[in-house]
């Protein structure tokens, strides 16, 4: 069976986190009402997809002969963040969206403060 993550495709500089479990409580153990986050505009979670990244313009003159039929080549430029990571991000820049009655965010590479990568992963 595969994972209904897969069939998504992440566009551009975006990237799809699934925001890491709150447990409610706050660092002293006192529970907290619903809805209720300490310094809620920074979030955190694991990404779990990513975009190509960037789109660069072809340059013009490339395109020697204007009866010749130009194939479509898109080129990017990478995304820091890779799947796996652990990003911290502005939650203001970030949609938080239902996919499989799971809650994730896409949040666009400019939104992200910071990556922790498992080093062994590379």
């Amino acid at each position: 069976m595969t994972n209904p993550i897969d069939k998504l495709i992440v566009v551009g500089d975006r990237v799809l986190i699934k925001p890491k479990s709150d447990t409610g409580k706050t660092r002293g153990g006192l529970l907290l009402p619903p809805g209720y986050k300490e310094k809620e505009d920074i979030q955190s979670g694991y990404v779990v997809k990513a975009g190509p990244g960037y789109p660069i313009p072809l340059p013009s003159d490339e395109i020697d002969e204007p009866w010749k039929k130009k194939e479509e080549v898109v080129n990017y430029i990478p995304l820091q963040a890779r799947v796996g990571d652990l990003a911290i991000f502005l939650q203001k820049g970030a949609v938080e969206i239902q996919y499989h009655s799971e809650k994730y965010f896409i949040v666009p590479q400019h939104s992200i403060l910071l990556l922790e990568r498992d080093e062994l992963s590379e």
